[in-house]
């Protein structure tokens, strides 16, 4: 069985569009490209986001993260970036793309129903399946019940609007946070795996409701 693992950088509110530079995704008349590069080098950041590569992966990219992603990966080696440039190029990338188009990175497998064939690959033996960017096919992923953890590094921002790591799709699942690392710049990481389906309950113990209480749910039901 495979593991699909979302990985995202995101603002406070939730933000997740064009992390990597002004460039990168305008789409909507974002302002706000390369808004990550606001805490220059953070130890913690590199630190944890080695630890998301540092183990056997294959990436799981939209048809938009993908033409980033080629644009630039292939080209990177002996840069700044090097290993990871190198890491990118050799593994497989699956890319969720209705249209019938080349794929030209080398290692790129076209995905034509990205909720089926991502349960057909979490069937396999193979490498866990990361995200990086990729909004809407994270939404699907998350509204088809298919993620099994989500790392998030979440900066000290307010972006306003933007593209958002959740819709108002995802399929409910409680999580539980296994890890987490503060820096002194303000980033968070932490990695949720999951663990089981919501469970409610009444803070503080059940009463018999009041009268006032018995009125504000007649309320919200002649609202409703």
């Amino acid at each position: 069985m495979r593991k699909v693992i979302v990985g995202a950088m995101v603002s406070m509110d939730g933000v997740m569009q064009a992390p990597g530079g002004p460039e990168e995704d305008p789409t909507g008349g974002f302002k706000f490209g390369g808004w990550t590069a606001s805490l220059g080098n953070d130890p913690v950041f590199d630190e944890e986001l080695g630890k998301l590569f540092g183990e056997p992966f294959d990436l799981l990219l939209g048809r938009r993260t993908y033409d980033i992603f080629a644009a630039y990966w292939p080209y990177a080696e002996g840069g700044p970036a090097d290993d990871i440039a190198k890491t990118f190029n050799r593994i497989t990338k699956y890319v969720a793309t209705r249209k019938g188009v080349d794929l030209k990175w080398q290692g790129s497998v076209a995905l034509r129903d990205a909720a089926r064939d991502v349960a057909k690959l979490k069937q396999e033996d193979g490498s866990v399946l990361v995200t990086q960017g990729s909004t809407e096919l994270v939404h699907v992923l998350l509204a088809a019940g298919l993620v099994d953890e989500i790392r998030t590094f979440t900066f000290p921002l307010l972006l306003g609007k933007g593209k958002r790591l959740f819709s108002g799709d995802s399929q409910p699942r409680a999580f539980k946070l296994t890890h987490s690392a503060v820096s002194p710049n303000g980033l968070i990481a932490a990695t949720y795996v999951r663990n089981g389906e919501v469970k409610t309950g009444t803070i503080g113990g059940t009463l018999e409701p009041s009268a006032t209480e018995l009125a504000r749910r007649e309320k919200l039901k002649r609202e409703a």
